[in-house]
C-alpha cells in the first residue's frame, strides 16, 4: 500500500508541475499576443514547434524588452528575425568540405 500512495503522490506532483508550465506559457502567449503582429507570431509558434530552446530566449527577450518599455507598437516578423538571429547567433556553424 506504501508503493501505491508514494506512486499516487508523485503522479500528483507531476500533474501539477504540468499544470504550472502550462499556465506559465499562456501567460507568454498572451504577452507575444500583445506586441507582436500576427506574422511574428506565427514565425515564432513555428519556432517553438523546431527549437524550444529558441523559442524560450526569444520569449524571454521580447517580455524583457517590453518590461524595460523598448518596445514601442507591435513587433513584426522583420524585427522579429532580427532578434531570433541574434539570438541564434551564438551557436557555432558547422560546414563540412570535401577534398
Amino acid at each position: 500500500m506504501d508503493d501505491l500512495e508514494t506512486l499516487r503522490q508523485k503522479k500528483l506532483e507531476q500533474m501539477q508541475q504540468q499544470n504550472q508550465q502550462l499556465e506559465i506559457e499562456a501567460k507568454l502567449d498572451e504577452v507575444a499576443r500583445k506586441i507582436l503582429t500576427p506574422e511574428a507570431k506565427a514565425r515564432l509558434g513555428n519556432v517553438k514547434l523546431v527549437n524550444r530552446e529558441l523559442y524560450m530566449n526569444a520569449i524571454q527577450t521580447l517580455l524583457y524588452m517590453y518590461q524595460q518599455g523598448q518596445i514601442q507598437g507591435k513587433i513584426d516578423d522583420a524585427n522579429l528575425k532580427a532578434i531570433l538571429g541574434k539570438l541564434k547567433s551564438g551557436k557555432r556553424e558547422i560546414s563540412i568540405t570535401r577534398k
